[in-house]
């Protein structure tokens, strides 16, 4: 039985058009089931963490300077991760002047 794959990444992009209207260009999955490892690789750096700590959001993951194109990147943690989990995620991903 294949090991079960909690994690999971989602991307939003924001241009400056659908900033105006209070939206996103684009948003999905970059992977919807990976383990940890592979999800902190594919947020690609530092993040902050929801009020629920259940994501962390990388708001800088990619700029467009041609046209003003943002893409964040957010590690969603397992339905099951316990209080203690996502402060063990919190370590790894939040800066260390933001910790817990």
């Amino acid at each position: 039985m294949p090991k079960r794959k909690p994690f999971a990444v989602t991307y939003e992009i924001v241009t400056p058009e659908s900033a105006a209207d209070g939206d996103v260009e684009e948003h999905g999955y970059v992977v919807e089931s990976c383990d940890l490892a592979e999800a902190m690789e594919e947020v690609g750096g530092v993040c902050y963490d929801s009020a629920d700590g259940l994501w962390f959001t990388n708001n800088e993951y990619d700029l467009d300077y041609q046209t003003g194109a943002r893409e964040s990147r957010s590690l969603h943690m397992p339905d099951n991760a316990t209080p203690a989990s996502c402060d063990r995620v919190a370590r790894l991903l939040l800066p260390t002047w933001v910790q817990r």
